[in-house]
């Protein structure tokens, strides 16, 4: 099965965090699943972190490339479809970080790790 990961799932992966759910854990440990990570992601860690709010994430925000791939997992670039697909979507929330993972997951089929249940009012599958 195919996977994206929310961007806050990605930094919880990478430091151990327990708010991450048992399932997801599984999934993430499981040779069986390929996960992806989008490189809206990428620019959300390197845009927060240069703001201050994620101070604890230099390294990832200075390798990201490595620091996914060490992990197995895939990067995911940003289409020219997806982007318009985000910036059409009818709906109040307006996260344009949020927007366009929720774009990528359903035009290449993909469930999103997420947190975030807004999700599921776009019509993303959601695991959490």
């Amino acid at each position: 099965m195919r996977y994206l990961l929310d961007t806050h799932a990605l930094l919880w992966w990478l430091t151990d965090d327990r708010r991450l759910s048992a399932e997801v854990i599984a999934v993430l440990g499981s040779p069986g699943h390929t996960i992806f990570v989008s490189a809206v992601s990428a620019y959300e860690v390197a845009f927060k972190h240069g703001m201050g709010k994620l101070p604890s994430a230099e390294r990832l925000a200075r390798a990201f490339e490595v620091e996914i791939a060490a992990e197995g997992f895939e990067g995911l670039p940003i289409s020219l479809r997806e982007a318009q697909m985000a910036g059409r979507m009818d709906h109040p929330h307006r996260d344009p970080f949020d927007r366009l993972l929720i774009a990528q997951s359903l035009l290449n089929d993909m469930t999103i790790i997420s947190n975030e249940k807004l999700f599921d009012s776009f019509g993303a599958t959601r695991l959490w």
